[in-house]
């Protein structure tokens, strides 16, 4: 798999932590050139160190003006994965304006926003390419407090983004209204996107993973009593570990899964059997 991705140029959202950084990681360590575009810069500073060579690039995606002008001459780029989310947690009465605005804003448009980049640079060059978009089982699975969908950390803004606020403690178990629709959205504009990008030989896939054990799912869900509600439901009996998704992802990127387009690939341990 690696021998198809040693090269080639990536760029990875939400590349500051979890899912993203890790396949940060991989990619690197496959040999790919990656551009790491997260909101926090200290948490690309770190990356940098870890992993010399990679581009860093600091920039709030719900910002589309910001996004533009940072990621509008990032140059060529052959894979892409659309990993950033933010996830505000809010039962469906009590969703709020805001909380739609921002988990659509991150969730879907900058997907749209980034993708249209990338995809307007490969059909520039007539080259070919990949997109991985990271979704959710929450897309294909109501879920309590779901409607939207979100869980976002506070962060330390890039420069000269002016200071963020801070969300407000969200109970860790609860899931978003915005979540399952957010990424409902998602799964949906990934198979759109295929179908327009195919002819172009753009390959555009999602993934839909199960609750993953990053260092804030592991904080999130190390209440057996807690996780026992979501493990019942899961035929495997496990959450996932982050390799099994940064795997997914790498075969997605790679020449590998190059019949498979407009999927959506659950990495969730059998739990959209159930």
């Amino acid at each position: 798999m690696e021998s198809s991705l040693a090269g080639r140029r990536a760029l990875v959202t939400g590349a500051g932590k979890g899912i993203g950084r890790s396949t940060v990681q991989a990619l690197h360590a496959a040999g790919a050139q990656v551009v790491a575009v997260s909101r926090t810069q200290a948490d690309l500073d770190s990356l940098v160190r870890e992993c010399p060579g990679v581009e860093p690039v600091c920039v709030d995606l719900g910002d589309w003006e910001a996004t533009e002008r940072a990621l509008g001459g990032v140059g060529p780029v052959d894979l892409l994965v659309n990993n950033a989310a933010v996830a505000l947690l809010q039962p469906f009465l009590e969703v709020t304006k805001e909380a739609c605005d921002t988990s659509f804003d991150v969730n879907l448009r900058a997907v749209i926003q980034v993708s249209q980049i990338v995809a307007r640079g490969l059909i520039a060059r007539g080259a070919p390419g990949s997109i991985v978009n990271v979704s959710s089982q929450a897309s294909q699975r109501a879920l309590t407090n779901h409607s939207v969908y979100c869980e976002q950390a506070p962060a330390v803004p890039c420069p000269p983004t002016p200071p963020q606020p801070e969300q407000p403690a969200q109970a860790p178990h609860r899931l978003s209204l915005l979540t399952g629709s957010t990424k409902g959205a998602l799964d949906m504009l990934t198979k759109v996107m295929a179908l327009e990008l195919g002819p172009h030989q753009i390959r555009v896939n999602a993934l839909n993973p199960t609750v993953v054990m990053t260092p804030m799912g592991q904080a999130n869900w190390s209440d057996p009593q807690k996780a026992k509600t979501m493990l019942d439901r899961i035929p495997l009996g496990r959450f996932a570990k982050v390799e099994n998704v940064v795997d997914t992802i790498l075969f997605l990127l790679s020449d590998r899964s190059s019949m498979t387009t407009g999927s959506t690939v659950p990495v969730d341990g059998g739990f959209l059997a159930t």
